[in-house]
């Protein structure tokens, strides 16, 4: 049974009162990969009365009464993704869909949803507790470089007027929080729970604690803005991590300890709360919500990423560290997938953030935590590095052999350069010969090693070696299948002759991107914090950024130099980098050399050299 939206539920379950109302800036998808069905099912399991409001009218405060008064609390969340990320693309343009919206229609929810709904709230219920959680506002839970206003906002907990904020993976917090507040503790008092950050008007006690440099030095200096977030990057770890304290206007904002991750039973039981597993019946007139379809068969094995690419934000939300269900818990949501009405016989994905990893990276890590200032895997993996596949693997050929089940596939991530460190090869060719439906996506992002350095990823040798013995192991296996490689421009770090080198790199290998991602500076990334200042947190030493939007739109051209309407901005790429000598007919050049005067009539050769262009939409991958 979903969880009541109206009053009318509400009295039909013969409740005349909520505990906890959930605020959320999806559609009421109840399936464990949104955010806010997994708090809303841990509060029900607790005992109390929950109520959902989603994508509440936000343009005046009556839209937060609908449902009432809670009697303990609001629970507020922008939804699975942060809400300027849902609206714009990275050119500031207006999306044209919103995929965890009904029927994917756009403005459902405000700009900076979780900042519209907590101060909409507290002008109709001052008095009420209002906790935030989610993405969006554990992302912006210090002061944060907000790309779309191009400027240095305060923290959101102050910001927004809420009372505290649940930082990372809440399931925990979210337990103590609503146990207290059904105490009739005062939430104000509640400044001791880790994985939570408070606002205090006076300094904190002199707790062990690092300092960060306050709202107004991080906003006048770029520098200081640097020496804040790696200070934030450095003490996000549940063993080693320190509270951390940024000054305000008005007051301190305090970051406690990252919560404890959840164990493997924990975890389980998270997991096996009753969820619907599909959206709300009230959006079934509008065609459901499209978001749904990516996960509804899909199965999440693992919390966490020691990989901690620069750009991704997992590693300060959900954290480097690695937690992952029990296989008994894993084979029995497959079973129950057997039973969905829908159910073909596919299950689409059994991963995480990436797919294969199912424990700490390292012994050390138990008892001391992650290194600081450290990666595991880049620019080439530790030696400490622990490296296995076969609780994974055999979780995997289990899952094959369950009734009912066809084929089960791995979409998320799978981390090349941790699979080529496994001494045995049974997961790798189990996964191209069982888990593969026809492409494999990866993610070498580039091949220029000063770029890659900036990225936190692995120099492209490791991508190179991968290739060769999945397209080896793809042959033997006789199967036809290509690596579908994820690119990015533009990344700080990356001039335009680096652009011009990934150009040639993927003329080379014959690797034709059908899309491209520009980078997308988004709240709480170290590759953020260098695209705002222009520093290296970790050595401040500076970094060139691409910024124009010409030169974006060359780097952006250039890995896709084959389309015919991008000659001209590749050309005038090769032009400004000196590198005409790849305008040409050698194998290595990116452009032939067409006709250049206007009125000239195109010689047959020409003719079909342009055909040729046009038909290059449609490739295929030289194995290798």
């Amino acid at each position: 049974m979903f969880l009541p939206v109206s009053k009318k539920d509400m009295q039909t379950r013969g409740w005349y009162y909520f505990d906890f109302i959930c605020v959320t800036g999806d559609a009421y998808v109840d399936h464990p990969s949104f955010g806010m069905a997994i708090i809303s099912r841990v509060l029900e399991s607790e005992g109390f009365r929950v109520g959902i409001l989603a994508q509440p009218d936000f343009h005046n405060a009556e839209g937060m009464t609908v449902l009432g008064r809670p009697r303990y609390g609001f629970f507020v969340a922008s939804g699975n993704i942060d809400s300027m990320v849902a609206h714009y693309t990275v050119a500031k343009k207006a999306r044209r869909q919103d995929l965890y919206s009904p029927g994917g229609k756009m403005h459902c929810r405000p700009d900076r949803a979780t900042l519209v709904y907590t101060r909409l709230l507290k002008q109709v219920y001052p008095d009420v507790p209002v906790i935030l959680g989610g993405l969006e506002a554990s992302l912006r839970r210090f002061a944060h470089y907000d790309y779309w206003a191009n400027k240095v906002l305060p923290s959101i907990l102050p910001d927004s007027g809420a009372d505290l904020l649940v930082f990372g993976m809440g399931e925990r917090q979210t337990r103590e929080i609503s146990r207290r507040l059904a105490k009739h503790e005062d939430i104000h008092e509640m400044t001791d729970i880790r994985g939570t950050c408070y606002f205090s008007k006076g300094a904190p006690d002199p707790a062990p604690c690092r300092y960060t440099p306050s709202f107004s030095e991080v906003v006048e200096s770029k520098k200081a803005y640097a020496r804040a977030c790696r200070i934030q990057y450095d003490e996000q770890d549940a063993i080693a991590g320190k509270a951390i304290v940024q000054r305000h206007p008005n007051g301190y904002l305090v970051q406690n300890r990252p919560v404890v991750p959840l164990s493997t039973e924990e975890m389980d039981k998270i997991y096996a709360l009753p969820y619907m597993r599909t959206y709300h019946p009230m959006y079934e007139k509008e065609g459901g919500v499209p978001a749904i379809e990516e996960v509804r068969f899909s199965i999440t094995q693992n919390r966490g990423c020691f990989g901690a690419c620069n750009f991704c934000s997992i590693a300060f939300h959900q954290g480097r560290s690695i937690t992952s269900r029990s296989e008994k818990s894993l084979l029995d949501e497959a079973k129950m997938l057997t039973r969905q009405p829908d159910f073909k016989g596919y299950i689409h994905d059994v991963g995480g953030p990436t797919a294969e990893f199912r424990h700490h990276s390292c012994k050390k890590q138990e008892k001391y935590g992650l290194c600081r200032g450290k990666k595991c895997l880049a620019p080439e993996p530790c030696k400490e590095l622990q490296v296995s596949h076969s609780e994974y693997l055999q979780i995997l050929r289990k899952m094959r052999e369950i009734p009912g089940v066809k084929r089960v596939f791995i979409r998320s991530g799978i981390r090349f350069d941790y699979l080529m460190q496994d001494k045995e090869d049974a997961f790798f060719r189990d996964l191209v010969k069982y888990h593969v439906s026809g492409q494999l996506k990866v993610a070498p992002e580039h091949c220029s090693a000063a770029v890659l350095d900036k990225m936190g990823k692995p120099h492209i040798e490791a991508y190179l070696a991968f290739a060769k013995k999945f397209y080896e192991l793809t042959e033997g296996a006789g199967k036809e299948q290509y690596l579908v490689p994820y690119l990015m421009s533009s990344h700080p770090g990356s001039t335009l002759k680096d652009a011009v080198q990934l150009a040639v790199f993927l003329k080379r290998w014959n690797i034709r991107p059908e899309q491209v991602q520009d980078f997308y500076p988004t709240p709480g990334t170290l590759s953020t914090c260098i695209f705002y200042t222009g520093l290296d947190p970790y050595t401040e030493k500076s970094v060139f950024v691409p910024r124009k939007p010409e030169e974006k739109a060359l780097q952006r051209a250039l890995l896709q130099y084959f389309l015919p309407q991008n000659r001209p901005l590749v050309e005038k790429a090769l032009t400004l980098t000196a590198r005409r000598d790849l305008i040409g007919t050698r194998p290595e050049c990116l452009l032939h050399p067409l006709h250049s005067v206007r009125n000239k009539r195109p010689t047959q050769k020409n003719k079909a050299i342009q055909r040729e262009a046009k038909s290059s939409m449609r490739h295929r991958k030289r194995r290798g």
